[in-house]
């Protein structure tokens, strides 16, 4: 990691037809003015991630404790708001919502009526039809509305993808994937019902992601799983099926310890994603004639500042949709969490 602020390697963004385009244009020669919701430890490595982003800052904050607020301006800059409103105000161009998700719809939908672009940690509602809710927000309101999902910006990703498209593998036929972490303390936010925590929207939505991007919408989900003291989720165990006939076998947990790798798999080889898939660095390809490639991408800057770079491409470019990390993706994404929550019993307060 450097202290440089060393140019991130984001996707290339073309300007969308006048019609398509965001109200709020921002010039390429003015940086872009960041605004954050929370700041917890999310927050830290986002705000780490913008010092790697060339013409962007953090210019201000808001947090409901003061003292950690000011703690964080003090460390990574920014001006610390008395209110939520008043950071809205602050003449940001951009909010990054890094809170518990049950806060994540009210908190975009307040910032993209305030007019500003929204960049929303994962999972970016906790179901489907409060995502449709901010979406339609976000068409109203002619302002770029993006899911933090963050490995599809990673080096090693955009550099597997390059790979496969050079010598393919074929269509990938089965997503295997899955994370585990025993021993969560009983008051951490993943065990919270009031905050619409669980294995399935903390951990698997990254899983789900994988099966989503390489395999397509999902048609049908059976899913086995516990619910814990708390009444969330602490261990599920997915089968999918999407739209090419693609399967996917994805876990997550909060009270095992399981291994963080992932696999693709198709008639002319397969894929290994090691260990922390969702964070990739490593990838090895094996063909199925015997050929055996490596990839060694390391990131830079905690990794987050990869989708932030390309957020702030699509606000230059005047775009309102991602084309690497779509409003359908996550849609799609969250159907899936919504069906398996449903075959376990899981339903949060207000639904």
């Amino acid at each position: 990691m450097t202290d440089t602020k060393a140019a991130p390697q984001a996707a290339t963004v073309q300007p969308t037809p006048p019609t398509q385009q965001a109200a709020k244009h921002i010039p390429s020669s003015r940086e872009i003015r960041w605004g954050i919701v929370g700041t917890g430890r999310i927050a830290r490595r986002f705000a780490q991630g913008l010092g790697h982003v060339p013409h962007a800052r953090l210019a201000a904050l808001w947090s409901r404790r003061v003292e950690p607020a000011q703690a964080f301006a003090d460390e990574f800059g920014g001006t610390v708001c008395e209110s939520f409103d008043a950071l809205l105000a602050s003449g940001i161009d951009a909010l990054y919502i890094a809170t518990l998700q049950d806060s994540h719809a009210d908190y975009a939908i307040a910032a993209l009526q305030a007019g500003l672009h929204v960049l929303c940690e994962k999972p970016a509602c906790i179901n489907l039809p409060q995502l449709e809710r901010v979406l339609a927000v976000a068409r109203a309101s002619q302002r770029l509305f993006m899911e933090a999902m963050k490995p599809p910006f990673y080096p090693l990703y955009r550099k597997l993808r390059e790979q496969l498209a050079a010598a393919p593998i074929g269509e990938v036929g089965l997503v295997r994937a899955g994370c585990s972490v025993p021993a969560v303390p009983a008051d951490h936010p993943s065990l919270s019902f009031e905050h619409a925590g669980g294995a399935l929207l903390d951990i698997g939505i990254y899983e789900m992601f994988l099966a989503v991007d390489w395999l397509g919408a999902p048609r049908d989900v059976q899913t086995f799983g516990r619910l814990g003291t708390t009444g969330v989720d602490t261990f599920a165990s997915l089968n999918s099926q999407h739209e090419g006939g693609g399967i996917a076998q994805l876990f997550c947990g909060l009270d095992l310890h399981g291994k963080g790798d992932a696999l693709l798999m198709a008639k002319g080889g397969h894929v290994t994603l090691h260990e922390p898939w969702w964070n990739p660095s490593r990838a090895t390809i094996r063909y199925a004639d015997g050929r055996v490639v490596e990839l060694d991408e390391p990131f830079e800057g905690g990794g987050l500042n990869y989708e932030t770079a390309h957020f702030c491409e699509l606000i230059r470019a005047g775009r309102l949709e991602s084309p690497l990390m779509p409003h359908d993706t996550s849609r799609q994404m969250i159907a899936m969490a919504d069906a398996a929550r449903a075959a376990l019993g899981l339903r949060f307060a207000g639904e």
